[in-house]
């Protein structure tokens, strides 16, 4: 029998690290801000993400709650340090009406969620609850305008609504509602997926009706200005972003759009286990997660035809990895779980949003509980820190932080005569003048020694954490929740402006130079 070679990684690890990764730190020529909005979450309605996931509804005695919303779920959030939260969708933003989530919830009209599950929707969280939300999170809402069934009056009373302080008909009503002040949402989309499920337009179709919506959303908010985001490209359909950015004024958009996932497959059922994918479903969507770099390379080049100095943002609002459902749950409910696979998954795709950070300055990933590649999964009364939660967590020391530049030679990662790149480095200084690098390993059996040139880089010292485990199918369960979790890193070593760092296979490791 062939042995696998997602085998044990602690087995490969005596085996000897190779010495040909080399990484080069330009700590004098960092400009660039890392956006904190890279390290933005999605929240639909769909599946177990809104209901039973966020809220779980204010007559809840058994799961402690403020208004409806979970407070382990705000507490663990809150530590990921989330910079802004996306809602109501997502394919579902082009059903949703939000009139039909205010007001008394009695009263509030039910739809049915055609998109996911056919489960019926009763408009109890709607925009008070999660605006709301927000505030307790202390993250900055990020709302889907519907273009795709709703309407220009619709959207610019949504705006008025949420950010007109007094004197107006909407904000009127939303002080009927219960609320003086307003929220003053600053991040607005402006239709999700109108290629797709947001009403299968052409490009031109929609370039013209973007103009249309984005003219009647007053664009003022608090001191500032709304930000508006047109619906973007699905992954390499460059056509989609030149046809926008060829026929939108600058004027008139703030961001545009991309979305990219990491799934092997579109057909029904065909995306395969996430816990029990075999050697070459784990390399293609290896493969997958790094084509991101080179979707933003050429997704970039064709708005710095039209926008050389890069005043318009690309928005990657949802990435991440797509599998099978796990078995025995609603296939419309998108639930699946989360090994160390897509751990490195995103620390990989992190780095790349850093390296681009001067055109990519918001990202959303696909989603935050229960749905795609969450980073918490609840059931009942516990919660469960995904793999890649922990990644985001230990990756929050980049947020706001600013990009050094750097170099990498890796070696390869081979599956039969396909070959990636084995590590995936980016480093950025904090504003308290701390470099942080982060360094990700997604060959499951070959540890990566790794030479890291610190250049000018003063260093006196190097503390670290990583997140890896024994076997690439690892994960957490609600019997064993901490099976993987960050631990100290003693695997790096310092001499002068030198750094030698040994990534164990399949790993996640933040350094802090000190």
């Amino acid at each position: 029998m062939k042995k696998p070679l997602l085998t044990l990684a602690l087995a490969c690890f005596t085996l000897g690290a190779s010495a040909q990764n080399k990484v080069s730190i330009n700590a004098g020529d960092g400009k660039t801000v890392i956006s904190k909005h890279i390290y933005g979450h999605f929240a639909e309605h769909l599946g177990r993400s809104i209901y039973d996931g966020f809220y779980v509804g204010e007559s809840n005695t058994k799961i402690p709650n403020k208004n409806g919303v979970r407070l382990d779920v705000v507490n663990a959030l809150k530590k990921l340090k989330i910079p802004n939260l996306r809602w109501p969708g997502g394919c579902f933003a082009d059903t949703y009406h939000w009139k039909d989530g205010i007001g008394p919830k009695a009263k509030r009209p039910k739809i049915v969620n055609t998109w996911w599950g056919g489960v019926t929707e009763d408009n109890s969280f709607g925009t008070h609850d999660f605006l709301n939300m927000c505030e307790l999170l202390g993250t900055e809402p990020y709302l889907a305008g519907n273009v795709g069934s709703g309407t220009v009056q619709e959207l610019s009373e949504w705006v008025q609504y949420v950010n007109f302080e007094k004197n107006s008909p909407m904000s009127n009503l939303r002080q009927q509602n219960g609320r003086q002040i307003p929220w003053n949402v600053k991040y607005w989309g402006v239709a999700n997926e109108a290629w797709g499920c947001g009403g299968n337009m052409k490009p031109d179709f929609y370039a013209n009706l973007y103009r249309q919506y984005s003219t009647f959303m007053n664009n003022k908010v608090g001191n500032g200005k709304i930000f508006r985001i047109a619906s973007g490209a699905s992954d390499s359909d460059y056509n989609w972003t030149e046809t926008l950015m060829k026929n939108i004024p600058s004027s008139l958009m703030e961001g545009l759009a991309m979305h990219h996932y990491s799934v092997l497959s579109w057909g029904e059922g065909k995306k395969g286990s996430a816990t029990q994918f075999s050697d070459e479903e784990y390399f293609k969507t290896m493969q997958q997660a790094l084509l991101m770099d080179e979707l933003i390379e050429k997704h970039s080049a064709v708005m710095d035809k039209y926008d050389p100095e890069k005043k318009i943002a690309l928005i990657v609002d949802e990435w991440g990895g797509w599998y099978n459902v796990e078995p025995g749950t609603n296939p419309g409910f998108l639930y699946q779980q989360n090994t160390m696979r897509d751990a490195v998954l995103a620390g990989a795709t992190l780095n790349i949003f850093h390296k681009h950070a001067e055109r990519v300055r918001m990202a959303n990933l696909a989603q935050a509980i229960n749905v795609l590649q969450a980073v918490i999964l609840t059931k009942g009364d516990k919660i469960l820190l995904t793999p890649t939660y922990h990644v985001l967590e230990m990756y929050n020391v980049h947020q706001d932080a600013t990009l050094l530049p750097v170099t990498v030679k890796s070696d390869d990662f081979t599956f039969g005569k396909d070959k990636l790149p084995a590590v995936s480095v980016s480093a950025s200084r904090d504003k308290a003048g701390k470099v942080h690098v982060s360094l990700v390993n997604i060959d499951p059996t070959k540890p990566q020694e790794i030479s890291v040139d610190l250049n000018d880089q003063k260093a006196a010292g190097v503390v670290g954490r990583i997140l890896t485990s024994a076997n690439v199918h690892d994960h957490n369960t609600f019997d064993n929740l901490t099976k993987i979790k960050p631990t100290a890193f003693t695997g790096a070593k310092l001499n002068g402006s030198q750094l030698t760092v040994t990534l164990p296979p399949v790993s996640v490791v933040v350094l802090e130079l000190q």
